[in-house]
């Protein structure tokens, strides 16, 4: 005597008659499928059977871990660059046009740690594009320095502290920042420059302690071992021309303790 319909072989039937061309069951009363559900009974397993082993969960790495391994393995700035931009746990170089690593001459005295790129800088491909690096290098003109010289002495190196354009030229995500904070700590290490000038409220937020940049610019404060000073970015005082008279008792400040060896 055979046994009675169970799930799995009604199942079968079923595929078979979907195989033979029938599309639609027709029923001596109404079915309303609506009430219907798709749940299939569990399978026990055959008795003396093994049971199934449990699912392997791999735990994600830590990205921060893995910027801080991949920054401390780079040698120079041109393996930091590679290592950087070929790093797939920030999300930020799938929306970017450009990598911006940094800009100015390496081995300077002064390094300078930027905002991230904005749309101009994105398209440039350079840390400081349009009017702002026209301002920027008057402002660095204005003590001696520039980014555009052989001469050590008066020289700037410069780099953003994310490589990235933000989506809409939004404020980075704190994650972002700290995802991305070993590589800019290694870039430092190699860049190895006398002082470090803060410039920009995202810059200034991410790296210094004890309050924004209106209230910090202007104080010097330690940074990866080295003097730091924050002070406003040229794209700020761009949109607010009042603060030039506190950029320029900034960029004195810095001029002095350049003057006095750092």
């Amino acid at each position: 005597m055979e046994s009675a319909l169970d799930y799995w072989r009604a199942r079968a039937l079923l595929d078979w008659q979907i195989e033979m061309g029938a599309d639609e069951a027709m029923l001596d009363a109404g079915l309303d499928r609506y009430t219907l559900t798709d749940a299939r009974p569990a399978m026990t397993p055959a008795p003396g059977a093994a049971a199934a082993p449990a699912p392997v969960r791999l735990e994600e790495p830590d990205p921060v871990a893995v910027a801080r391994a991949a920054a401390e393995a780079a040698a120079d700035l041109d393996s930091l660059a590679v290592a950087m931009e070929r790093f797939e746990h920030c999300d930020l170089g799938r929306g970017a046009r450009s990598f911006v690593f940094s800009g100015g001459r390496p081995g300077a005295r002064v390094m300078l740690l930027l905002d991230p790129p904005r749309r101009e800088e994105d398209r440039a491909g350079t840390p400081v594009a349009g009017g702002a690096a026209v301002l920027l290098e008057r402002m660095l003109a204005a003590i001696g320095l520039s980014t555009d010289t052989p001469d050590a002495e008066r020289s700037v190196y410069m780099a953003p502290v994310l490589p990235w354009r933000m989506p809409g030229d939004r404020a980075p995500d704190p994650k972002d920042l700290a995802m991305m904070r070993p590589f800019l700590d290694r870039h430092v290490e190699l860049a190895d420059p006398d002082i470090l000038v803060v410039m920009g409220s995202v810059a200034c937020s991410a790296l210094m302690k004890g309050g924004g940049l209106h209230r910090l610019r202007g104080r010097w404060d330690k940074l990866l071992g080295r003097p730091a000073l924050p002070i406003f970015s040229p794209a700020h005082l761009m949109a607010t021309p009042a603060a030039k008279r506190e950029a320029w008792a900034d960029l004195l400040a810095l001029r002095a303790r350049l003057e006095d060896g750092a």
